[in-house]
């Protein structure tokens, strides 16, 4: 089951919190899942299809715990990805006009209501009702162990906008793109999606999620440590071969026994811990040096390297 799956299963069982979130749940469903047609004045005939047998459970139980309306179910199976779709026929009947103005999906005179109804989010927590059906109905949300993403796919503008404008009473900053004849709303950051799952009730999901963040934020620190350490001990190998070919140099023009005592003593030593870092081969002198006090030495070295360089050109 995707994380997606898991997500729409776990909301579609949320109970209402006061008398009306039944409405506003079945309301938004209606209208991102839904296609209504017309066959005369005050005569509709309503089809809702979704992937998600447990939306498709609560969409039927709504209708006819709330309205009375009968419903028809047909189990369609995809032949390209070999996964049933449910398809919900509201036939018409006397009572779905009236329905429909109730969900706000039509206004009193009959017209489509293109945005959200006001009298159905009133209430903070209808708000949230109505932002869980939204996603039971076309939601997606990306696996967390992977890129952080969340989706909800409307129709109209104005749908689109209103589902931003309640996402913003929560402080929840979701943004816009258009799709050819669609309109995404959608989340990119972790800790946006996380807020959306608490306050639409996925509170399991969000406890996943934010174990799946935090393994993920430590894997994160674990592999910048371990390159930062790589890229320490790259830098210090080719900082020691830079040395040793300086040493190569002035100990084959001046000769070893030429060169003062401390120079004698840090070519002994970089010659045996070629590996070591300036710190590491100040610890290992006799007596200990400081890294600065090495690295005095090395800055000599590469002078006196330079200049025979500079009298062979």
């Amino acid at each position: 089951m995707s994380f997606t799956a898991e997500v729409k299963d776990e909301l579609s069982r949320v109970p209402a919190t006061c008398s009306h979130c039944d409405k506003a749940v079945l309301a938004a469903l209606v209208r991102i899942e839904g296609t209504l047609f017309v066959s005369g004045k005050n005569r509709y005939r309503v089809e809702i299809a979704t992937d998600a047998p447990s939306v498709a459970r609560l969409v039927i139980k709504l209708l006819h715990e709330l309205y009375r309306l009968k419903t028809n179910l047909t189990v369609r199976r995809s032949v390209l990805h070999k996964t049933p779709n449910y398809l919900i026929e509201v036939p018409a009947q006397p009572q779905l006009a009236a329905a429909l103005v109730d969900m706000g999906v039509l206004s009193p005179e009959g017209g489509l209501v293109l945005g959200v109804s006001e009298q159905l989010v009133s209430k903070d927590c209808c708000a949230a009702a109505y932002l869980r059906g939204a996603f039971l109905g076309s939601g997606f949300v990306s696996d967390p162990r992977g890129d952080f993403h969340f989706e909800v796919i409307v129709e109209t503008e104005e749908l689109a906008d209103g589902l931003v404008d309640l996402l913003a009473r929560k402080n929840i900053k979701a943004r816009i793109m258009q799709r050819r004849n669609s309109y995404m709303v959608y989340l990119k950051s972790g800790s946006a999606i996380l807020e959306f799952l608490a306050l639409a009730g996925a509170h399991q999901s969000a406890l996943a999620m934010e174990n799946a963040r935090v393994i993920k934020s430590v894997r994160n620190d674990v592999n910048r440590q371990t390159n930062a350490e790589i890229a320490n001990q790259a830098k210090t190998s080719r900082a020691a071969i830079d040395q040793i070919r300086a040493i190569r140099q002035v100990v084959e023009a001046h000769g070893m026994e030429n060169l003062p005592p401390a120079l004698q003593d840090f070519i002994k030593l970089r010659v045996r811990h070629p590996e070591a870092t300036l710190k590491e081969l100040g610890e290992l002198a006799n007596p200990p040096l400081s890294k600065s006090a090495v690295y005095h030495r090395v800055r000599r070295i590469e002078q006196l390297a330079a200049e025979l360089e500079n009298q062979n050109r």
